[in-house]
């Protein structure tokens, strides 16, 4: 009997194992500016850090899914959603439907705005550019996420970022894509200024909860891409193998506007 039922446990631990196995990989990109490479101040420094809202997503979602769930970092500082959508700009590696043709991402989240107030580009420009990244995304096969930009501490800056943050809900509504709104999120927080590094860009204890954030729209789209009925339901492209994640990039130099370290 003791052999029965140690049997019985051997071959449930194959199956789930193999269960494991059989599920694909899945794969998320995450673009954007500084906020998303994860740039945070200390003494006066700026630079990339290990503990930022993309490191803590997959953790988050490794802690569930396994290692089969990668999320890559592939946030520039000082960049805008126009230089992503026609590869100019820092970090230039080609126009963004070239680079989406090439990526085997599922999932592409697409967080911008506080560099476009910044450079004074209008919201109009802003809402052109986040349209033509998620509909180039969606014929491509991706499922783009829409991420509105963390808020700014200046006042008269925050108040213009809201219009970028207008933009990018009406694209998402639009285009009928999930939205994470961490501008209406971490502005609800009572002290989140505190929680601020400079001008614009989260201590790491900010970005930890950017993660929890973002866990609670991906996580539902991960789960729907590793199950055997999600593949009735398709989400974008077909499955396929998934990336290791890039390191982030060298620290960025800082500059003199308020947000410091280059968003």
């Amino acid at each position: 009997m003791q052999c029965a039922a140690f049997c019985a446990l051997a071959l449930a631990a194959t199956f789930a194992g193999a269960q494991e196995a059989a599920q694909p990989p899945v794969l998320i990109e995450a673009y954007g500016d500084s906020t998303t490479l994860g740039i945070s101040c200390s003494d006066g420094r700026c630079g990339p850090r290990a503990d930022n809202a993309v490191t803590y997503l997959q953790e988050q979602l490794r802690a569930k899914y396994g290692e089969r769930v990668s999320v890559v970092n592939d946030g520039v500082g000082g960049t805008m959603a126009t230089q992503l959508r026609d590869g100019t700009g820092p970090g230039r590696k080609g126009p963004w439907k070239d680079r989406l043709a090439a990526s085997n991402a599922q999932i592409v989240t697409i967080n911008y705005g506080i560099n476009e107030v910044m450079h004074n580009q209008s919201p109009e420009q802003f809402y052109q550019a986040e349209t033509d990244l998620v509909k180039t995304a969606q014929a491509l096969g991706k499922l783009p996420v829409l991420q509105t930009a963390n808020p700014m501490p200046d006042g008269r800056l925050n108040a213009r970022l809201a219009g970028m943050v207008a933009m990018t809900r009406r694209v998402a509504a639009e285009q009928q894509v999930p939205l994470i709104d961490h501008y209406a999120q971490i502005s609800a927080m009572a002290d989140w200024k505190a929680h601020m590094s400079d001008g614009a860009h989260p201590k790491p204890e900010l970005y930890r909860v950017k993660a929890q954030q973002d866990f609670q729209v991906i996580e539902p789209l991960v789960r729907r891409l590793s199950g055997v009925a999600a593949l009735s339901q398709p989400l974008s492209q077909p499955l396929s193998q998934r990336q290791t994640p890039r390191a982030p990039s060298p620290p960025h130099s800082t500059s003199d506007n308020p947000t410091r370290g280059n968003s």
